[in-house]
């Protein structure tokens, strides 16, 4: 997104560090000449007049900006770099010093806040351009609140520098690079479910048409009935189940808002039910997202085909981070209320506590009478190495013990889902996506979600 050209009035000049570090050089020159030479006290003011002079020529010789252009992404991806681009026009003669430029957004657009770099020229005349980045590392919209830019004289006494105001914001989007990664898109265009849904037989357990029994056929397949009416061997061919409900249900409170490796646990799980949500619309079942924390947030209708995935785009973009306790009771007894035939529910949640893992296992066990439900976690990879490294004072000795209790108590919890019939998938967080696409297709082609 190109922004206006902005038209600046001449600037004032600025002394640069160095022309202090020469000033504070002074001083005790000036005490030396007064303590030895009390005659030549005059020396000490001249040569400050001196360097104040170096200092205004030093300013002229940088130049005055005639104009400068920003160039803003209206959208980016949660992870993924925006790309921010500054273009200024500044006479001068020289470009021995390059100018500098520093924009500042909100905490959302990137850890520090701003982003600093150097223009160079681009072979035009007095022209100038350069490239920051802001790497977003949550999803909602991003405000860039100020420029600066500053450009020094040939002496390096002297800058010049421009402050403005912005009014220009970045939509952050989930990540869906793990969709368009060249492995899913070639497994897409390979697997079953090809480019265009169609009709699978040999799978699944719908009627589709009956054909001739030949060596090496499954003979459970084989229509007896059929057989003895056309007196030979017919085998029912069967078409794989479509029209599958899946629900991707997001824990959105407090344990998923923290982060792991730069992205809260939330923007990790977003990308990888979208990466299977579009999988399962490929394979002709139909997705919908729940978000909850403290409250439900928010239910997408039912998307059928993938030229509806855009909807479940947006859908997710909103979910909101709440630094609050998720209530797994009203969330799941209001997820199951909503469902009005038998679904495959994934579950994407984390625990810190017993009390909260307790109140989450008795909402699932309630959910899984009537739903086929997947529970997936990340690994804690801090809490991990907090109990494997090897201590050296009192304190690591408690803070070992600590992280193997609360390791041992997260085990127990996922032992106790996988009795109660849910499949548990625990990995890390760049692992997850394609582990729930592989037990997503393992579960479709056993029938077990309709």
């Amino acid at each position: 997104m190109k922004l206006p050209s902005i038209t600046l009035p001449s600037l004032p000049i600025v002394p640069t560090g160095r022309t202090l570090v020469l000033l504070a050089l002074l001083a005790p020159i000036a005490v030396v000449v007064a303590a030895t030479a009390p005659g030549a006290w005059i020396i000490a003011p001249a040569a400050g007049f001196a360097l104040l002079l170096l200092v205004l020529i030093d300013g002229w010789l940088a130049g005055s900006m005639a104009k400068f252009d920003y160039f803003v992404p209206a959208d980016v991806e949660v992870g993924q770099p925006a790309m921010l681009r500054i273009a200024a026009t500044i006479d001068r003669d020289s470009d021995s010093r390059l100018p500098e430029a520093s924009i500042g957004f909100e905490p959302r657009l990137g850890d520090r806040g701003v982003a600093n770099f150097r223009l160079q020229p681009t072979g035009e005349a007095s022209r100038f351009s350069g490239f920051g980045e802001a790497k977003p590392v949550r999803r909602g919209t991003g405000q860039l609140h100020d420029l600066w830019l500053r450009w020094a004289g040939p002496l390096g006494l002297a800058v010049r520098q421009v402050h403005k105001t912005l009014d220009a914001s970045i939509r952050v989007w989930p990540d869906l690079s793990p969709v368009r990664s060249p492995v899913l898109q070639a497994f897409l265009r390979d697997s079953q479910f090809g480019l265009v849904a169609r009709r699978i037989r040999g799978e699944g357990t719908q009627f589709e048409a009956l054909s001739e029994y030949e060596a090496g056929m499954d003979r459970r397949r084989i229509d007896w009935k059929a057989s003895a009416r056309h007196t030979a061997l017919y085998a029912r061919e069967n078409e794989a189940e479509r029209d599958n409900q899946v629900v991707f249900a997001f824990d959105c409170g407090q344990s998923m808002c923290e982060p792991v490796d730069g992205l809260p646990r939330i923007d990790r799980a977003v990308s990888a039910a979208l990466t299977a949500a579009y999988v399962a619309l490929k394979g002709g079942d139909r997705v919908s997202l729940f978000g909850f924390a403290d409250q439900p947030q928010v239910m997408t209708p039912f998307a059928a085909d993938t030229r509806a995935f855009h909807r479940l785009q947006s859908a997710a973009a909103e979910l909101d981070y709440v630094p609050r306790e998720p209530n797994f009771t009203l969330a799941l007894a209001t997820l199951a209320s909503r469902l009005k035939r038998r679904s495959l529910i994934v579950l994407f949640s984390d625990f810190s506590d017993p009390t909260s893992a307790e109140m989450m296992v008795e909402s699932v066990q309630r959910l899984v009478r009537h739903h086929l439900v997947i529970f997936v976690t990340m690994v804690d990879s801090e809490l991990e190495e907090l109990a494997a490294t090897e201590p050296d004072t009192v304190g690591d000795i408690a803070i070992a013990v600590s992280a193997d209790a609360l390791a041992r108590q997260r085990a127990l919890v996922l032992q106790r889902l996988r009795r109660l019939g849910v499949n548990v998938i625990e990995a890390p967080h760049d692992k997850i996506g394609y582990e729930l696409i592989d037990l997503y297709l393992q579960t479709k082609r056993a029938e077990a979600i309709g």
